[in-house]
């Protein structure tokens, strides 16, 4: 558990109840913002401020929305929960993001553009995606749900169940909330694995091998890293693929070899990942022709190795194969 996370208890009994009260009080202050920031419009033509406090509107509607409707589902359905509840969620988390990233496309710039995207079979699927720029979490798992039509079970940080919709939807999902805080790598391994042990047909569970968001700052030092642990080859790789961060292998290796089935899927994308920092992100507002560009590669199951170390290096040649994409794209 997150540092500071209270019990699941507690935020279904307490906190979540007070998130709705607590979401209009937000929502007032947003409502001010977005006033005075109309009022500046004249001074301010690229409207950064009335632009992001619309969003923040949007996202608090729909994060008290996935609390009540989830609510509903319960009162419901106390007891029984079997794949259609488990669609339900899917399709109630696919509506949410697809009109968030909606209303970031009006409001912000955003855009998603899909060049391939396999869909496979019905059969579990692993999926490896790169982490790079603002919204990415957010558009892949929409894209799970609406253009693959996948119940997304994400790997992601315990701390993120600070916000209720994430936070029931995603447990009801089978979410794999990961601790923070070092120690808990083998903890972590063993989470992951557990995830993919229960994966069903239909389900798509999304993983992040390179652990955060790519940066250059984290490229440096993520090499720096691998050379002061002795791992040299990883290390020259590393400094080879400059445009990702080395995948970290215990959780594909974990996930692979808890659900031998699943076929895996190589998402990478490009487009927003040059903004690295706050600042960039508030300058490039409203992205003007910059799309997010998705695309992806699907490896069916018997093409994957389970062994360990088989995995490692198969984990690194798709990582490569990634690096090369981003830089074709680029250029």
């Amino acid at each position: 558990m997150s540092a500071g996370l209270p019990p699941r208890a507690l935020r279904r009994l307490v906190i979540d109840p007070l998130w709705v009260p607590v979401a209009a009080a937000l929502a007032a202050v947003l409502v001010v913002a977005a006033v005075l920031a109309t009022i500046a419009a004249p001074i301010t033509p690229r409207r950064r401020v009335l632009r992001i406090a619309a969003l923040g509107l949007v996202y608090l509607w729909l994060d008290v929305k996935l609390v009540l409707v989830s609510l509903a589902l319960w009162l419901r359905h106390p007891v029984r929960h079997d794949e259609q509840w488990l669609d339900r969620h899917a399709a109630l988390l696919g509506s949410a993001l697809t009109t968030l990233l909606a209303a970031s496309g009006r409001l912000l710039g955003y855009r998603v553009e899909v060049d391939r995207l396999p869909v496979g079979d019905d059969r579990p699927l692993v999926v490896l995606a790169r982490h790079a720029g603002p919204g990415d979490s957010f558009s892949l798992v929409q894209l799970l749900t609406t253009r693959l039509v996948r119940r997304p079970v994400v790997v992601l940080k315990a701390a993120l169940q600070w916000d209720p919709g994430v936070d029931i939807v995603l447990n009801r999902l089978r979410g794999c909330f990961l601790p923070s805080g070092t120690g808990a790598g083998d903890d972590r391994v063993e989470m992951i694995a557990d995830a993919a042990g229960r994966l069903i047909p239909g389900d798509a569970l999304l993983l992040f091998p390179e652990g955060g968001n790519w940066t250059p700052r984290r490229h440096r030092r993520a090499v720096i890293r691998l050379m002061r642990a002795g791992l040299r080859r990883q290390a020259a790789q590393a400094r080879d693929h400059p445009r990702v961060l080395p995948p970290r292998p215990a959780g594909t290796i974990a996930t692979l070899q808890s659900c031998p089935q699943a076929d895996v899927l190589v998402v990478v994308h490009t487009g927003l990942d040059t903004l690295v920092n706050p600042a960039q992100m508030w300058a490039a507002i409203p992205l003007r022709d910059r799309p997010m560009r998705v695309s992806g590669w699907l490896c069916p199951a018997a093409s994957v190795p389970r062994d360990a170390e088989k995995t490692q290096r198969w984990l690194e040649v798709q990582w490569a194969r990634v690096d090369e994409w981003v830089a074709a794209e680029r250029s």
